[in-house]
């Protein structure tokens, strides 16, 4: 059986650091200063993904952005209200 080289990257236990912490930031996000936490949650998944964790890393990306979007719709709502 030969070698066959793989470009795709093991899954590390830093790339799910990464996106677990991802996830938390994007439930932060929708509570408290929702651009900061959903950027830092999308800068997280972005790497998880990127160090092997796929597809659960884009998703944790795509979750700190909805939780961000979600976030200032809800400061907008509150405080014109």
């Amino acid at each position: 059986m030969a070698d066959i080289p793989t470009t795709a990257r093991p899954r590390s236990s830093a790339a799910r650091v990464c996106t677990i912490l991802a996830f938390i930031f994007a439930v932060v996000a929708i509570f408290l200063a929702p651009v900061l936490f959903g950027l830092v949650g999308l800068v997280l998944g972005i790497v998880g993904a990127v160090l092997g964790d796929k597809p659960l890393g884009w998703y944790a990306a795509g979750a700190s952005l909805l939780g961000a979007i979600i976030g200032v719709v809800l400061a907008a709502a509150i405080l014109n209200s």
